[in-house]
């Protein structure tokens, strides 16, 4: 048994004529220490999929399993980073991540949450900004306040929502980077969403697209043959790298035509007539 399982998971909003099924028939299974991402055109339900990864949803019909058991419901075992950081703007740097490892060990002693707290701040390179406020950070920086929460609860698997997609290019570089200098070192298993296909082929040993919705379902998978560690400025050069990205992107244009076309667009003309001045 795989350590994470989508089993035919589907997921309608709505009821009676108003029901849309945004996913339909997924099945997606995920290996112990494994790096997986799924790309997908904006819309096409990406968060949804997440959110009942995570247990924020309740699939309509199949099931979600997390290590054999059945997801009901949210758990410190499944750590999320979203894109939109979800901090708390009048707490410090130290208590966003302070209120996580609360939460998460509640019977320890205040001197090893403390410790644990400064840890992985210092892990995210953020020590000297320890005592500042999301609104006195960048961007980048608030990104890395979000990754050092959901890593300090210690989760057995990581769910990262686009965690970079609204940040520039440099330092979503250098947050990728980061972020893959800190699962090198216990391999915890890991989920990747982005729209960006370089980004997966970068991070990811597997990249499964996301075919648009409404009624999404994953497409064929594309394993990244590239030995770790790998290195962006080589990178271009790899011919399985080439080979890789091309076959994703091929399949990617050729969704999203298949999309246009069947699409069909009415158009309501307003019932106007001009008016006659003497």
């Amino acid at each position: 048994m795989a350590y994470l399982e989508l089993n035919n998971v589907s997921k309608t909003y709505g009821k009676g004529a108003n029901a849309t099924e945004v996913l339909s028939n997924i099945n997606l299974q995920i290996e112990e220490g494994e790096f997986v991402a799924i790309v997908g055109f904006s819309g096409s339900g990406k968060t949804t999929l997440v959110n009942l990864i995570n247990g924020l949803l309740q699939p309509t019909s199949g099931e979600v399993i997390f290590k054999g058991n059945p997801i009901t419901g949210t758990s410190h075992e499944r750590g999320v980073i979203f894109q939109n950081y979800s901090l708390l703007p009048w707490l410090t740097v130290y208590q966003n991540v302070s209120v996580a490892v609360k939460e998460t060990f509640p019977k320890e002693n205040k001197k090893f949450r403390e410790n644990r707290v400064k840890e992985y701040i210092n892990m995210v390179n953020l020590t000297p900004a320890i005592h500042k406020r999301p609104k006195e950070l960048s961007g980048g920086m608030r990104q890395r306040v979000s990754i050092a929460r959901a890593l300090a609860m210690d989760p057995e698997m990581i769910i990262m929502d686009e965690p970079l997609g609204a940040l520039d290019a440099l330092t979503r570089g250098n947050l990728q980077d980061e972020i893959l200098n800190i699962w090198n070192k216990d391999k915890r298993t890991a989920l990747l969403i982005t729209n960006d296909v370089d980004e997966g082929i970068y991070m990811a040993d597997r990249i499964i697209p996301l075919r648009p919705g409404p009624n999404a379902t994953l497409g064929p998978e594309f394993k990244i043959n590239i030995d770790r560690p790998r290195d962006k400025t080589s990178l271009n050069d790899d011919p399985e790298f080439k080979k890789t990205r091309n076959g994703i992107i091929e399949y990617l244009m050729e969704i999203g035509e298949e999309r246009t076309t069947t699409e069909t667009i009415e158009y309501t003309l307003p019932d106007l007539e001009p008016k006659y001045f003497d």
